[in-house]
């Protein structure tokens, strides 16, 4: 297998652990308002890069992804003063944390319904930590390294000393950035910031008022107040996913700097490492329609939008993984359509597969997977390529709708597939309503068609479109099937 690995910026054959178990880490969401699309696309792209290390390589995964519920954007949003959402969700209490807490417990669970929808399987997750659960280990972290050298107090708050940093550790790994540019003397408070503003960033922000603090004693001085953004990730994946580095770190473009560069940073000054993770990998943007997403173009969704537009959400799973993830998607609602034409393609073929085997031999695994599609999974995820070998694949084994035994191989090899894309399901064929009337207009024209009367049958089967209805024509029986 091999994977990109930004930390260098080239492809990297990915050698297994000695224990044969991948270490893995992803940065989750912010639960601050609903996940976007975009958003959606990073942990579609995460959840196949784990299923694809178990089902093509063969690994245990330990996949963690943290939940950021304290931050610049959730003290905001859950403040005192935002009263509006508290009245809604039946919220009463003044006290900033408790107010934190319900405020991102409902984002949180709302999180977990939207991957559970997407077929991003939550038992897959060894940990979703919440970060306010780890304000200690992150408080240990930060006195390691102002005891190291790379960290210093200002009224009230703690800094890491990018300059002292960049004299031991190089400093811009991940993203390169303009080291002349860095500003001395400056620093900055702000959770995110502009790739331009290579300066002195808060590890421990200094209590402000109406917001949620934690008290917290560095070097015999009192210092309460709350950790910054990027300290968060340090401390959980070292706690939750043991010795540094791990396997592999997630995440989006974006996040490469400030947010990553700054995670790293911390961990080699405070840990005492080289690396955080052996191996760092990014998905690229979503456009929808070519432009970038934004609600003042109209074109923001979430994935909730989408389905009560009647979109389904494992046609809206397939279609994010319809780009290779190193590359920009392109979002559109045409798209969307032809990945469910696409999609439903293979479940009629499944379905009709089962009808061969039998119920009672559909849940059995016969074949294995095909080993040109295994190796664009392991080629650097490339799905869209293993998608079209997969339908090669299904084209060269047309037969199997005919062949119980190739049926069998060709059901099992899915299966296989599916074990990466989770967008089939392997259930019977679910019973249709079908209306009476259609049903006599299909009985006529099986008549018409066994008396070879074709034009009587091509009649017929028009008046059947006309209502909305197909027929698929077997050997000795008919199927009748709504238009898509």
């Amino acid at each position: 297998m091999r994977f990109y690995n930004t930390l260098g910026h080239s492809l990297k054959d990915f050698t297994p652990p000695s224990d044969g178990i991948v270490r893995m880490y992803s940065c989750g969401p912010t639960v601050y308002d609903v996940a976007h699309l975009g958003n959606m696309r990073a942990f579609t792209f995460a959840d196949v890069l784990q299923r694809v290390l178990r089902a093509v390589g063969g690994f245990e995964v330990r996949w963690v992804m943290n939940v950021t519920d304290i931050d610049d954007k959730t003290i905001r949003d859950s403040a005192v003063g935002s009263a509006k959402w508290r009245q809604e969700m039946g919220v009463q209490t003044d006290d900033a944390r408790a107010n934190l807490r319900a405020f991102t417990t409902v984002f949180e669970n709302e999180f977990k319904r939207d991957l559970e929808s997407l077929g991003i399987r939550l038992d897959h997750f060894a940990a979703m930590p919440r970060a306010t659960d780890y304000i200690v280990e992150m408080q240990e972290l930060i006195r390691d390294i102002v005891r190291s050298g790379y960290g210093y107090a200002s009224e009230g708050s703690v800094y890491f000393n990018v300059r002292s940093y960049s004299k031991a550790f190089p400093y811009g790994r991940l993203f390169t950035i303009d080291a002349e540019n860095f500003r001395e003397g400056v620093r900055i408070d702000a959770d995110e910031y502009d790739r331009e503003s290579v300066s002195d960033f808060v590890l421990w922000k200094g209590r402000k008022d109406a917001e949620p603090y934690w008290d917290f004693e560095l070097d015999g001085e009192s210092l309460p107040g709350r950790p910054g953004w990027h300290i968060e990730c340090s401390a959980m994946s070292k706690e939750l996913l043991g010795p540094l580095p791990f396997d592999i770190h997630t995440g989006g473009v974006d996040l490469r700097f400030p947010h990553h560069e700054d995670e790293l940073a911390q961990c080699c000054a405070g840990y005492h490492v080289t690396e955080q993770s052996r191996f760092w990998m990014h998905n690229e943007f979503l456009e929808v329609e070519g432009k970038k997403m934004s609600k003042s173009l109209g074109n923001f969704y979430t994935l909730r939008d989408l389905m009560s537009m009647g979109y389904e959400a494992i046609d809206i799973r397939f279609a994010l993984m319809a780009a290779h993830y190193r590359s920009v998607l392109n979002f559109t609602f045409e798209n969307l359509r032809a990945a469910s034409t696409s999609r439903q393609r293979i479940q009629n073929l499944i379905w009709d597969l089962i009808d061969i085997v039998g119920t009672a031999d559909a849940g059995g695994v016969h074949g294995s997977m095909p080993e040109e599609v295994a190796a664009a999974f392991a080629d650097d995820l490339n799905v869209p390529q293993a998608l079209a070998r997969m339908y090669e694949y299904c084209a060269r084994n047309a037969d199997a709708r005919t062949d119980v035994t190739k049926a069998k191989e060709v059901l099992g090899a899915l299966q296989h597939v599916n074990e990466v894309l989770a967008v089939w399901t392997f259930s019977p064929r679910p019973a249709i309503d079908v209306p009476d009337a259609v049903r006599s207009l299909a009985e006529e024209r099986w008549a018409a068609r066994s008396a070879k009367n074709w034009s009587e049958a091509d009649r017929l089967r028009g008046e059947l479109a006309a209502l909305g209805w197909s027929m698929k024509d077997g050997k000795d029986s008919y199927t009748i099937e709504p238009l898509s």
